[in-house]
């Protein structure tokens, strides 16, 4: 049976990632959104690209942009402050995964994260990186709100389209889902030696694991 599965903020963590794809067991039939955040902090951020671009051709992936990719595309783009801004807020380690030399990051790696999407939309349930505007078409959502506003800020209302929204970005550094009912934050601080998450939205079935290469399996309890 297709399952519409989420996976939370990466950041480098490829062992986390890893784990959790073995313990999901992707098939064809699935569609598996990543919400963004794929490099920075963690120190496997190449490998997690990698991973990705393969799982292209094991399911129906969508791969969300987050603000780390908006960070890392300017510094590489403009060079100077986007430059430093970037590597001061976890681009040394992405940097540092590709040998630490720019000029090595592959350009199917780059190829890649320029394809990823702003947003994600099912008939139940709607998928960005950061937050969002209840009142604003998901279409119109502007930037600062999409990428960069956290959850905890100014937390949102039920968007106007009556859909469950399923958000990262926003760290629960308990390394437990945040489950407000009308939207889920399934950022679990897999960098700060918590969990990286994946949620079926549809059975509420969650898969964690950890860089130690731990996995743990729950399921959400309905709100």
């Amino acid at each position: 049976m297709a399952r519409t599965i989420a996976i939370g903020d990466i950041h480098g963590c490829g062992i986390s990632l890893n784990r959790l794809l073995e313990s999901i067991d992707v098939t064809g039939d699935d569609k598996i959104v990543t919400l963004g955040d794929y490099v920075d902090r963690g120190m496997g951020s190449s490998q997690v690209i990698e991973t990705l671009i393969h799982l292209v051709s094991r399911c129906r992936l969508v791969p969300l942009i987050g603000n780390h990719e908006i960070m890392m595309f300017k510094g590489l783009q403009n060079g100077g402050k986007d430059l430093d801004f970037w590597l001061m807020h976890g681009g040394q380690a992405t940097v540092a995964s590709y040998g630490g030399r720019l000029q090595n990051i592959p350009q199917d790696h780059l190829t890649f994260l320029s394809h990823c999407l702003r947003f994600h939309e099912t008939d139940s349930h709607f998928f960005v990186h950061a937050c969002y505007d209840p009142y604003i078409p998901l279409n119109e959502q502007p930037d600062d709100v999409m990428f960069w506003q956290h959850v905890n800020e100014f937390p949102p209302g039920p968007h106007m389209n009556d859909k469950i929204a399923v958000l990262g970005h926003t760290p629960q550094t308990d390394g437990e889902i945040l489950d407000m009912g009308h939207l889920k934050v399934i950022d679990t601080f897999c960098y700060g030696d918590q969990w990286l998450t994946a949620l079926d939205v549809e059975s509420g079935k969650i898969w964690q694991a950890n860089e130690k290469g731990e996995v743990r399996v729950d399921q959400l309890v309905a709100k």
